[in-house]
């Protein structure tokens, strides 16, 4: 029966199509279109029709691949971070479709566009159940790789949630106001934002701020203003302890010596490994002889290189490879010279250890190494002491309270003023005294942005108070998840092309990782081929009543401003052979001259 006359309705056209979808496999449907016998017609002006359900919420529209498929290519693609292959593989295998590589990458497209209008279909719902928390702590930061394909994400702090992803040519305020903007429109305000302390994220936050009005704490994070504080500490120093570690070439004559030592043992290794860890159980400092002895000495060898294992894996200015690589030098020079006090009965072995002890003691026959290295000490000293106040010496608490945050600060201020009053005025303590104003500096422009990490919430969220993260470490987890999984699927360590062409909407698809998130949406993932099903369903009918669609804000011209020096865009006009036979013709001819 037609819907809109309640009259009859007739066959207006029969026509046979190919279906794929998980749940039957390739099929072949024969499909009956009935149309209004008394010609009724939709408000846009079209003939009212009507189609199968049961197909319409199957396949897609101008198709034939399935919700469901799409659905699980995308997931595989995107959340399990397999290969085109491995998909095809495994499609082909379970379900007996056939999909070419092409058809994988099309459908991966696909499925980030239905989320991405899935994402915004909800957001209201969304938006409730982040009120309904008491707010939503604002985290944002950006990625890229080597320059290229920069990523920016905004995340609501507490739900873990990716709000809005972004594509942007370069780290800009005037790129990042935007997106930020787009992200609180759908959203609403947040109760606080985190950030870290880059130049383009900290106008744009506090821009935003300004032109909603809004009352809330603007943080930075604690892990990036320890970051800034070392390297402006410590990075002088380093890097001049590096290049004497370069000069003196101490590691690769190691590295020479322990190859050598290890061609001499031969294929009596596995024998000598065994000698080795015996003699690491003995109580005396007295050395084996022969082959054992040069695989004891190899150790020694082996011990000092080794200097990565005494590093945390925050990186600099957390760790400091080659203090690192320094102080095991001297505690293997003082180790060697106890191994020597009763040297063993094999002269091999005993020019061996010597020769490891001639190429260690360099770095204590150096004066530049001294001064450098005890500078390095004391300035290393003063920021592991600001680590210590800001509770980040190893890694950060799984809870606070306020009751922490309170003590924490309280300890931090009275820190500062005791770092003050250790400020020489005057005198030979220059040194230590510049690094102290580093610090003050440092303080002085971010203090105001450390504190404020509670968060008073609603009597509609239930009341009481709630704490932000000091840290934009969630971000910064996201985006290393995120590029190891990339890796896994390329098995390319540079990341700088696929990030390039990488939607931002890949970023939602983490979302669908929160069972709060999914349950909203479209209520379990196995119900999602559904939503995206009804998100036609409901653009059809918009249509056919001629309803305008949901406002979309496209950002994508906004946030392509040419500031990139080489956009993948203009790259493309400038690699083409047009341009090149331009520039060439012009350079070999002699253009003729205008006058004035």
């Amino acid at each position: 029966m037609c819907d809109l006359c309640k009259g009859p309705m007739r066959v207006q056209k029969t026509f046979a199509h190919e279906g794929r979808t998980i749940e039957y496999g390739t099929f072949n449907v024969r499909e009956t279109v009935y149309a209004c016998r008394a010609r009724c017609r939709n408000d846009d002006g079209t003939l009212f029709t009507k189609r199968a359900q049961s197909v319409v919420q199957a396949i897609m529209p101008n198709g034939i691949v399935g919700y469901d498929l799409m659905v699980s290519v995308g997931l595989k693609r995107l959340l399990e971070h397999k290969q085109r292959e491995e998909i095809r593989t495994e499609v082909k295998e379970k379900h007996g479709i056939k999909l070419s590589s092409g058809e994988v990458s099309n459908l991966t497209g696909n499925f980030l566009e239905y989320l991405l209008r899935l994402h915004h279909a909800r957001a209201d719902q969304l938006k409730g159940v982040l009120e309904a928390d008491g707010g939503w702590p604002m985290q944002v930061d950006a990625t890229g790789e080597s320059g290229r394909g920069t990523l920016f994400v905004v995340m609501a702090g507490w739900r873990k949630w990716v709000l809005g992803a972004f594509k942007i040519a370069t780290e800009r305020a005037d790129l990042l106001l935007p997106c930020m903007r787009d992200t609180v429109r759908r959203f609403g305000p947040p109760c606080g934002a985190m950030r870290d302390l880059g130049r383009a994220v900290s106008p744009a936050i506090d821009d935003l701020v300004s032109e909603m009005q809004l009352d809330i704490p603007v943080l930075a994070c604690h892990q990036h203003f320890l970051a800034d504080i070392g390297k402006d500490l410590l990075e002088p120093d380093h890097s001049a302890l590096r290049e004497l570690f370069r000069r003196t070439k101490v590691r690769p004559e190691i590295n020479n010596l322990v190859r050598e030592m290890g061609r001499e043992v031969g294929f009596q290794i596995n024998d000598a490994r065994q000698a080795v860890l015996d003699w690491q159980a003995m109580d005396d400092y007295r050395l084996p002889t022969g082959p054992d002895g040069l695989a004891v000495v190899r150790n020694i060898a082996q011990w000092i290189l080794d200097y990565k294992a005494d590093l945390s894996e925050l990186d600099f200015p957390f760790d400091r490879p080659y203090l690192s690589f320094y102080n095991r030098c001297m505690v293997a020079l003082r180790a060697i010279d106890a191994f020597l006090r009763i040297p063993p009965d094999d002269g091999m072995v005993v020019r061996k250890i010597r020769r490891l002890r001639r190429i260690a003691s360099k770095v204590s026959g150096e004066v530049p190494f001294r001064q450098t290295v005890k500078r390095l000490h004391r300035r290393a000293d003063l920021f592991d002491e600001l680590r210590d106040k800001l509770r980040l010496a190893k890694e950060l608490p799984d809870k606070e309270s306020m009751k922490d945050l309170d003590e924490m600060r309280h300890q931090f201020e009275a820190w500062t003023a005791a770092l003050e009053n250790r400020r020489p005025k005057r005198g030979p303590g220059k040194d230590i005294r510049d690094a102290i104003d580093i610090i003050l500096k440092h303080i002085d422009t971010h203090g105001d942005n450390l504190w404020g990490h509670a968060i008073s919430l609603p009597e509609r969220a239930g009341g009481g108070i709630r704490l932000m993260s000091r840290t934009n470490e969630l971000l910064e987890n996201f985006f290393g998840t995120m590029k190891h999984g990339e890796r896994r699927r390329s098995g390319r360590k540079n990341l700088g092309q696929d990030l390039e062409h990488l939607p931002a909407e890949a970023a939602l698809a983490y979302n669908l990782e929160h069972a709060d998130y999914v349950k909203i949406v479209c209520g379990s993932l196995e119900q999602l081929p559904l939503a995206f099903a009804q998100l036609d369903t409901e653009n059809r009918n918009r249509r056919k009543k001629w309803r305008p669609s949901p406002e979309v804000v496209n950002l994508e011209q906004e946030l392509q401003l040419s500031t990139a020096s080489l956009s993948p865009a203009d790259r493309r006009l400038v690699r083409t052979d047009l341009m090149n036979q331009r520039i060439k013709k012009a350079a070999s001819s002699r253009a003729p001259r205008t006058s004035r």
